[in-house]
């Protein structure tokens, strides 16, 4: 699994990361870009996106 700095770094390297965030509603994606500091992988942003739906 990579690891990634933040959120920020992981979608502009991780394209299906980039995709998955990309099919999310605003109001989640807003959350996540909010704690983006916290979120150093696909698993982590997937998981926290399921909590967040």
């Amino acid at each position: 699994m990579n690891r990634y700095h933040n959120l920020t770094e992981m979608l502009a390297i991780n394209r299906t990361a980039h995709a998955y965030f990309d099919t999310l509603p605003d109001r989640v994606r807003r959350q996540l870009i909010a704690h983006g500091d916290c979120l150093h992988s696909d698993a982590e942003l997937r998981d926290y996106a399921s909590l967040l739906l």
